[in-house]
């Protein structure tokens, strides 16, 4: 017989209690704690809807019979040194995943990414806050594990039709991440921990016999026949290669040049633009846990979603980050681009959030009518950021009340971002179109969630880098680019993927759409 399941609610301080879980579930039931042999946790949530706020946890009831716990999944992972090779650019989770995916259906993936190992780009990181240097190619977006790995590693995604996110999740388990995550509905890593995993898996994609190349930056291709033919690394080697992953992320700007200077087809993209607000995280908590001092214990910091539609366009809350830090996500030293992560415990005084909206050719149209127009659009916005900022990565910023109020803030708060802030008016940074929707939003936010439109609360520029402003089209079939085959363009870069999970799901995806490509060369 299969376990039962049903779900439960408990309070914070009785999470813990098993015996009171499993009273619960009897009760659920509708049978005696007695013929109960075993209770699994499977989901766990917050109902904060409602004070006082409880937790929800999905279980599974062994009855009556002897629980057997499910062996650890195993990944067929074997030695690929001499098989056929497919080349991956981007060494974020889509390159990653796409990878693992290969060396288990028997080929040897190649590894190419323009940036450091984990380790080493931690050093560049570290620069970045100090001084105020950006290295192009090893920063927040660039390097080992891409955008993800040093900006929280959220593990949700809004589309479940992507693929098996429970496959990811396994994945990511068997290589060193909690368990917790199979069970969290909203499961994060958290920036102190996920380095550690991508090191993992790059140790044993090298092991099975994959291989990677590191500060290998693509600077051209070869089409021939319709056909890839050969890669140009670093503006000199050349590297003939039958198939090539594409999955260099939402700001590889250079990359997204090569596909019309090489005549293939690229489209733009709407995206969203805004800024981040920062919160002491205990505000948040008093909002949604409806506490009138500090949080119930073994309540996670508080988090929020929010969206309103102002004058005709989504404004919303995006990577919203409890007990979170705002960094400098820039890529070159003369832009400024904060996004925000937060470490596995949740634990900073602060949470913050990108609060973005909606952009397309209305905002774009004075930059061209090409597939490039919103990616310069994009990157005008944030020279502005830096200009306003100072240098240094120096961020624009405004306390939130005064930022819709329309003035300059005279003083501002204490802030996590540890480059720096400035008061500016970040209505002289961002398009009157934006600014001025994130100012309805705000107002709107303020009545839904009393509290938090507060003078301590910080708003900071500007978040641009939500998703790519381009997608590059491939064929709904093969996953090739229509004008070169063999090429897959693939994750969030090309358009594809919104997060690390999506990400990793589409790698999988064109890494057996290469196979399936190579198999029918032959």
């Amino acid at each position: 017989m299969a376990a039962l399941t049903c779900s439960i609610t408990i309070s914070p301080e009785r999470v813990g209690e098993n015996d009171e879980i499993k009273k619960r579930a009897a009760r659920k039931l509708g049978i005696s704690p007695s013929h109960i042999t075993f209770v699994r946790l499977a989901k766990r949530s917050v109902d904060a809807r409602k004070a006082p706020p409880v937790f929800v946890l999905q279980l599974e009831v062994w009855v009556d019979e002897p629980y057997q716990p499910q062996p650890d999944p195993e990944f067929p992972l074997q030695n690929v040194t001499n098989s056929p090779e497919v080349h991956i650019v981007g060494m974020g989770p889509a390159g990653l995943f796409a990878a693992l995916q290969l060396i288990a259906s028997g080929y040897k993936p190649i590894l190419i990414e323009r940036g450091k190992a984990v380790r080493e780009r931690r050093r560049d990181l570290a620069n970045i806050t100090r001084e105020g240097i950006v290295n192009p190619d090893s920063n927040y977006c660039f390097g080992e594990g891409g955008a993800g790995t040093f900006s929280d590693g959220k593990l949700y995604t809004r589309s479940t039709k992507r693929g098996d996110t429970r496959q990811v999740l396994e994945t990511l388990v068997a290589f060193g991440a909690t368990a917790e995550i199979l069970i969290e509905t909203h499961p994060h890593i958290g920036t102190n921990k996920l380095p550690a995993i991508i090191q993992n898996m790059r140790e044993k994609i090298i092991e099975c016999g994959g291989e990677v190349w590191f500060n290998s930056r693509l600077t051209g291709w070869e089409i021939a026949g319709g056909k890839i033919t050969a890669i140009q690394l670093n503006e000199s080697e050349k590297i003939s290669v039958k198939s090539l992953v594409v999955a260099t992320g939402h700001s590889a700007r250079d990359i997204f040049q090569l596909f019309p200077r090489s005549g293939l087809a690229i489209e733009a993209k709407p995206f969203a633009l805004g800024v981040r607000v920062e919160h002491p995280q205990e505000i948040i908590d008093r909002i949604q846990y409806s506490c009138p001092t500090e949080r119930p214990v073994n309540l996670p910091a508080a988090s929020y979603a929010l969206v309103q539609q102002v004058e005709g366009r989504g404004v919303y809350s995006f990577c919203m980050c409890p007990g979170g830090i705002i960094c400098p996500a820039a890529t070159t030293s003369t832009e400024v681009v904060v996004n925000g992560w937060s470490p596995s415990k949740r634990n900073s005084p602060y949470a913050n959030s990108g609060i973005v909206v909606e952009v397309g050719p209305e905002e774009y149209r004075q930059f061209g009518s090409d597939a490039l127009s919103g990616m310069w659009f994009q990157a005008s916005v944030e020279e502005k950021a830096f200009v306003a900022g100072g240098g240094k990565q120096v961020a624009p910023a405004q306390r939130l009340t005064d930022f819709v109020a329309g003035k300059i803030s005279q003083s501002l708060p204490g802030c996590s971002y540890l480059p720096g802030i400035t008061p500016v008016s970040l209505y002289d940074v961002l398009p009157a179109s934006v600014a001025g929707r994130l100012r309805g939003g705000f107002e709107a936010f303020g009545r839904k969630m009393k509290g938090y439109m507060t003078e301590e609360a910080i708003v900071v520029g500007v978040e641009s880098r939500t998703s790519s402003p381009v997608k590059i089209p491939r064929s709904a079939e093969t996953l090739m680019h229509p004008g070169a085959a063999g090429l897959f363009p693939c994750g969030e870069g090309a358009g594809y993927a919104g997060g690390i999970m999506s990400a990793a799901i589409d790698g999988m995806k064109c890494a057996d759409a290469a196979v399936r490509f190579l198999k029918g060369a032959k």
